[in-house]
């Protein structure tokens, strides 16, 4: 199994451009002989199999970057420190954030290329997998995963975004409500594939592997979606079928090295701000969770305190959670909060689960601090969920979603936790497709 594992890595590398670079890619006529064609790709098991994998090197390695850090430079969470100019006009942020940046761009562009992938193995996996079927439900869980974790980044981002590509190049976009809808109904998808039939042993050996668990992420995912998009009865739902012992993680190698890594320890473009870039008194001196973090004599960079980056990003091949178990807790404690009649006590539970771990978290967060002792009115404890969700979430790409969810100040009244609402759309995407809309003011 070993081999024929490596072996579908191998062919994932040789898989024909448009299907790594989905419909909206342009079109190259240079011809790869080493190539799978489309027919091998889309038309057999093997390819099938081996796009399954190359869709997951796709958003690990090249999506999750811009998904991560772009929104947290903007929340504040990063400074952005290089001198190139895609870097300081989105450090500046504001009206000054032009549409060419190219940080944008990545964002846009590279999460629409897994939505791409993510069609073609949706469209082609029902007739080719017709007699698998446990390599036909994990091959299109899979795939209705990572679409809707691309649109969920999308909506994220931007006011409105397409929700499919185009072979024209002229995708139609859609409010982010409705991103949002259909992130949430591919994840139901997913969870009813699985439920009527569990993916193949085959298919977790040669796809998943050890290190990603398919079921947890799909809920954890659900989870996460139906809390932003305001489903707080389903979003208590998904995140109680969620195992909280299981890690499941983007790996990588030194071929295939942690993007958030590079870019923020080897080339410098970002340095993490000291006090996960919070408000003064929102972090807690003795929080352990700073130093899991953050490491690193603080270095002045005015008016900002920096730090080393830490904890999932020590090195080229330091696994990324796909989630972390304490975020399905903080979901619970804040989806309990905004249901009509809130649950104040389900909230204080999860909170103080949170807050006064010392041991059993899967990835080592532990904050080990005393229980909550404030006001327990419901607006109180939904800011010390908002507290505990920007430090134990940090750089996980939805504090910027968090800061406007929760209220916290924003544009144009004030920069001082997020520089932006949404972004604008990229010029490269306005140049080509007449239905991109009018940027946001700010």
């Amino acid at each position: 199994m070993k081999n024929r594992f490596s072996s579908l890595r191998r062919w994932a590398r040789l898989l024909p451009v448009a299907a790594l670079l989905g419909p909206t890619a342009c079109q190259l006529d240079v011809v790869n002989p080493n190539a799978a064609t489309d027919a091998q790709t889309l038309g057999t098991r093997e390819g099938l199999l081996a796009l399954s994998v190359g869709l997951r090197q796709l958003y690990s390695a090249s999506a999750l970057e811009p998904i991560l850090l772009t929104p947290a430079t903007t929340s504040r969470e990063v400074k952005g420190v290089a001198t190139f100019i895609n870097v300081t006009d989105l450090e500046t942020g504001g009206t000054a954030l032009p549409n060419d940046n190219a940080n944008l761009t990545n964002l846009f562009s590279r999460s629409l290329r897994v939505v791409g992938v993510a069609d073609q193995l949706i469209a082609a996996a029902p007739t080719v997998l017709s007699t698998d079927a446990g390599a036909r439900s994990g091959v299109l869980a899979h795939a209705y995963l990572f679409k809707a974790a691309a649109l969920g980044a999308l909506a994220g981002a931007f006011e409105q975004a397409p929700i499919t590509t185009s072979t024209t190049g002229q995708a139609a976009f859609v409010p982010r409500a409705q991103v949002l809808a259909e992130a949430v109904r591919l994840l139901d998808l997913a969870t009813a594939e699985l439920a009527a039939n569990a993916a193949s042993a085959d298919f977790t050996t040669q796809v998943l592997g050890t290190a990603f668990n398919l079921p947890n992420t799909v809920q954890a995912y659900r989870a996460r979606l139906n809390l932003v998009a305001g489903n707080y009865a389903a979003a208590l739902t998904a995140a109680n079928l969620v195992d909280l012992t299981v890690r499941s993680v983007f790996s990588y190698s030194s071929q295939s090295p942690n993007p958030i890594y590079q870019s923020v320890n080897i080339t410098r473009n970002f340095a993490p701000r000291g006090n996960f870039g919070l408000p003064a008194g929102f972090v807690d001196p003795a929080d352990r969770r700073r130093s899991f973090f953050l490491t690193g004599a603080r270095v002045a960079s005015p008016p900002d305190s920096l730090r080393t980056l830490a904890g999932f990003f020590t090195s080229l091949t330091s696994d990324i959670p796909a989630y972390q178990p304490d975020e399905l807790r903080l979901i619970r404690a804040e989806a309990n909060l905004r249901l009509a009649t809130p649950n104040v006590a389900g909230a204080l539970a999860d909170i103080n689960a949170v807050r006064t771990q010392t041991s059993g978290d899967p990835f080592g967060v532990y904050a080990a601090l005393p229980a909550y002792s404030g006001s327990t009115a419901v607006a109180d404890l939904l800011l010390e969920v908002y507290k505990q969700r920007s430090i134990e979430l940090f750089l996980s790409g939805q504090r910027l979603e968090d800061s406007r969810r929760f209220g916290r100040p924003g544009p144009p009244t004030s920069t001082a936790e997020r520089t932006r609402n949404y972004y604008p759309y990229p010029r490269q995407e306005r140049l080509n497709n007449p239905n991109v809309p009018a940027d946001p003011a700010i």
